[in-house]
């Protein structure tokens, strides 16, 4: 039997904060954090599988994190469908799942200032190609700010 591992601080966070939820009884609130929590445990259950492509690799807060993201990615997608198919009670309840969630990834982004010094030492280092620049980018803010606005101010510095 392996050793327990110790709880990255995001998990003693959510923990704790699925407990004050808890207390305050905010259903909505306790049944998010209890998803991202379970959504964070079926990825290292996952890794035990050896068929696993990431198999055997232990958990990583950086792992942690990237789960939160996916939960949102799959928020962000599902809010403009429920609005098409005029279920608005089922688009809010996701907008507040992913604000709950959003929180959590807040403290670990990257300010657009930071964003830009590390876009503009890779400009500096490799030129003023995009398409050089943005794998880079990708590569180096993973986890610390959202595809989207990676790309945008590569768009934005490389001009």
């Amino acid at each position: 039997m392996a050793e327990a591992r110790q709880d990255f601080p995001i998990e003693q966070q959510l923990k704790k904060d699925i407990q004050d939820a808890q207390r305050q009884r905010d259903q909505t609130r306790l049944d998010t954090l209890r998803m991202a929590l379970g959504a964070i445990h079926n990825l290292e259950v996952a890794r035990t599988d050896r068929k696993n492509a990431e198999y055997g690799q232990p958990l990583t807060e950086a792992d942690c994190l990237k789960v939160l993201e996916q939960e949102v990615k799959k928020r962000n997608q599902a809010i403009p469908l429920y609005k098409q198919g005029g279920r608005t009670e089922l688009a809010e309840k996701e907008q507040r799942e992913m604000d709950i969630l959003q929180s959590y990834l807040q403290s670990s982004q990257l300010s657009d200032e930071d964003l830009r010094a590390i876009i503009a030492r890779l400009i500096e280092a490799n030129g003023k190609e995009f398409r050089r620049v943005m794998p880079l980018a990708a590569k180096e803010t993973k986890g610390r700010a959202d595809g989207a606005r990676v790309q945008r101010m590569v768009k934005e510095l490389t001009q």
